[in-house]
């Protein structure tokens, strides 16, 4: 049997006639950047987040850049977030010149740990302390981090709150949507998102009306009127083709995510009637709302041989993220050593994503889990 990590053919079979036809639509107005359908799917995930408003842009790695610059953060400055997420989150805090702060995780979430957020800021020096300027929280996997904590932190400090929410749109964190809790939300369309496009795209939430405007100034080289530039910014604009695309798919996304969650639910019970766990460990659902990106369990040993063992008998599989960023070449210069974030260090060696996608079938997942059985019998 095959099961691929990720089955956007079984997806895209189900809305084929919606996108050829808003695609046919983009292509007889020939108006593919910004335009009335980047407006309209604003205005729609704005609402689908419970924020005051939404800005399109050319990705989620840009969604992050053009947050730190619109809040001014730059060389010298420096920035909290996790050391166990995808590149771009630390990435955009060095491209704008300021320095990341990695703090370590929670061993049940993967996500930021307040209480060691708490503990860096405290034993800061206070010339370091004063070019603090934001917290990176990182919903992973699709399960918000702990946004009490971070908020009531952000306060207590004077300090910006970019939730890097690319891979959790729709999960909540007390009844609050992620991308409606910080100063902004930022959101990727990757095709291989819970909603994702036919390309890159992404898009930020706020519910400050002048970060909105500014937002906006700068996702067009900071030109405002056109041709006229008070500050600089960048080409951070959003096709209309992806909007266009990314709309059609948001009418469907929480039935997507159901079947998201009922696919988690199924894992769960098979893998404790395999008698797998104590081999294994099922995701922890700490908030209301987890909508599963990703599947990831984390195993006691042999991880890479399980990888192996699973993509030899066709089941998809992956690992995120093999090195931590603290450990990562780029950052070398940062003077982090290895066994100083030991839960990232762990989570890293340990876990494995396995396939959830909506079109998953029941059948599959049996397949799934009676090959990890079968590995570790």
């Amino acid at each position: 049997m095959q099961v691929p990590l990720l089955d956007l053919k079984a997806q895209y079979q189900t809305i084929k006639d919606e996108c050829l036809k808003v695609t046919e639509d983009i292509y007889e107005s020939q108006y593919f950047i910004l335009g009335p359908h980047v407006e309209q799917l604003e205005k729609e995930i704005a609402d689908y987040c419970s924020a005051k408003y939404a800005v399109g842009v050319s990705s989620g790695t840009d969604a992050l850049l053009l947050s730190l610059m619109a809040v001014n953060i730059g060389h010298g400055d420096r920035v909290i977030t996790t050391p166990y997420t995808f590149f771009a989150t630390a990435g955009a805090v060095s491209r704008v010149g300021a320095i990341p702060v990695f703090v370590d995780i929670d061993p049940d979430t993967y996500n930021l740990s307040p209480d060691k957020v708490d503990a860096v800021i405290k034993g800061m020096p206070e010339a370091d302390r004063k070019t603090l300027k934001a917290i990176i929280p990182v919903h992973l996997y699709g399960q918000c981090a702990d946004m009490n904590e971070v908020m009531r932190i952000a306060e207590d400090n004077n300090l910006v709150v970019i939730e890097d929410a690319a891979q959790a749109i729709g999960s909540e964190y007390n009844g609050k949507r992620a991308g409606s809790i910080g100063d902004f939300g930022c959101f990727s369309f990757f095709p291989s998102k819970n909603l994702g496009g036919f390309g890159d795209g992404g898009i930020i939430t706020t519910n400050s009306k002048d970060l909105y405007e500014k937002l906006k100034i700068l996702r067009v080289h900071g030109g405002h009127p056109k041709y006229y530039h008070s500050q600089i910014g960048g080409n951070f604009r959003l096709d209309a083709l992806q909007a266009g695309i990314v709309s059609i798919k948001l009418k469907y996304l929480d039935q997507w995510t159901k079947s998201r969650q009922e696919n988690a639910e199924k894992y769960k019970i098979l893998i404790k009637e395999a008698g797998l766990s104590h081999v294994l460990t099922v995701p922890f659902e700490k908030e209301n709302r987890h909508i599963y990106n990703q599947f990831i369990i984390q195993v006691d040993e042999r991880r890479d041989e399980l990888k192996d063992f699973l993509i030899k008998n066709n089941v998809g599989c992956e690992i995120y993220y093999p090195v931590p960023l603290h450990l990562q070449k780029c950052f070398a210069g940062l003077g982090y050593l290895s066994g100083e974030f030991p839960v990232s260090e762990f989570a890293a060696g340990h876990t494995l994503a396995l396939p959830v996608y909506p079109e998953l079938r029941e059948e599959q997942i049996v397949y799934v889990v009676d090959q990890i059985k079968k590995f570790y019998a």
